[in-house]
């Protein structure tokens, strides 16, 4: 008999819901901070490095907060009481980890404001980087299926697509 899925573990050791909805808390931030960082490009010139960088921290932490109260919400639905402190703390690593999400592209954009980069170029950079971290996942986690190799393929391509479609549909919502 196999384990319940929230009973298996990664191999650090956590639990596989621990590993699977930080997983999803990066995933959605790195999406937040994509489409940021995509409009703030598409009006380069109507901004500064240090209001680039701002609202991309705004961004991301506010998705993180949002992610926390989501995570705090369904605790009091399903279980109708406070979570304890060791899943209090569960939750507050899991907004740690949509946080993180942004630290390379903020690091990037430090660098425009020490006018070490042009603006665009480091918002160019940032792009590149979440579409980097969003591949990757996408690439680890079709790998990991045990799929043969040709629908690990077809797997990867409909994730890119969708990805695709997400961004699409965030920079319509900006109206760009």
């Amino acid at each position: 008999m196999q384990p319940a899925e929230d009973e298996r573990t990664s191999p650090g050791g956590e639990s596989a819901d621990l590993v699977t909805a930080s997983i999803k808390e990066r995933i959605y931030a790195t999406f937040t901070g994509l489409a940021i960082v995509l409009v703030q490009a598409s009006n380069v010139e109507h901004t500064s490095a240090a209001r680039a960088s701002i609202t991309l921290l705004v961004g991301i932490v506010a998705i993180a907060v949002a992610g926390f109260v989501a995570e705090l919400l369904a605790h009091l639905a399903v279980h109708a009481t406070f979570p304890d402190r060791r899943e209090f703390g569960r939750m507050l690593r899991l907004t740690s980890t949509a946080i993180a999400s942004a630290a390379i592209p903020l690091l990037v954009l430090l660098l425009a404001v020490f006018d070490w980069v042009e603006l665009g170029t480091a918002l160019t950079i940032a792009s590149v980087v979440y579409v980097a971290i969003l591949g990757l996942i996408g690439y680890v986690a079709v790998r990991r299926t045990r799929a043969p190799w040709w629908k690990q393929v077809i797997a990867l391509g409909i994730l890119i697509a969708l990805g695709g479609l997400a961004i699409l549909i965030q920079q319509l919502a900006h109206g760009h």
